[in-house]
């Protein structure tokens, strides 16, 4: 088994201007899956809305963090398969790398890594590493791929295994 090195904690925190899946209501009932290596959870689906709120935590195990994190957003469906509405990467090693400096003296909302949008990586605008309340905590909006339209807003935090 590989030793684990912490827990991220992912806090889905809202999608905005989804695709439409459902062509009846001209909505969709959306929710994200998130998944690393073998890790694979999901957030609860809210009904008929493009612009979802889920504020739902979720904490995967990390033992690679150079491995990407994958999201995917789907649309519920009662009768035939779940709809796929896109999908977004993103790493962690900037947050990594912002847990290796000695944050302990520095003022909480302290800004300590800023992450710029590029072709890279699915963010929708400067994503920022915050020092707040004693832990790395990263925002961020990720533009989703394979689909016409919608973002997802993230909060990242690291949990540190004593």
């Amino acid at each position: 088994m590989e030793k684990s090195l912490g827990l991220l904690r992912i806090t889905a925190v809202r999608g905005v201007n989804l695709a439409v899946r459902d062509g009846l209501t001209r909505s969709s009932d959306p929710y994200v899956v998130v998944k690393s290596g073998k890790q694979r959870l999901r957030t609860k689906a809210v009904e008929k809305t493009l612009n979802p709120v889920w504020n739902e935590e979720l904490t995967l195990n990390i033992n690679d963090p150079h491995l990407p994190i994958n999201l995917e957003v789907y649309d519920t469906d009662s009768f035939t398969k779940d709809d796929k509405m896109g999908d977004a990467e993103f790493d962690i090693g900037m947050l990594v790398e912002a847990l290796r400096m000695r944050l302990d003296a520095f003022p909480s909302g302290t800004s300590i890594i800023k992450v710029k949008p590029n072709k890279e990586n699915c963010l929708a605008q400067e994503s920022s590493i915050v020092w707040e309340n004693g832990q790395v905590v990263q925002h961020l909006f990720l533009r989703l791929q394979n689909v016409e339209c919608g973002e997802i807003e993230l909060q990242l935090k690291w949990i540190s295994i004593p």
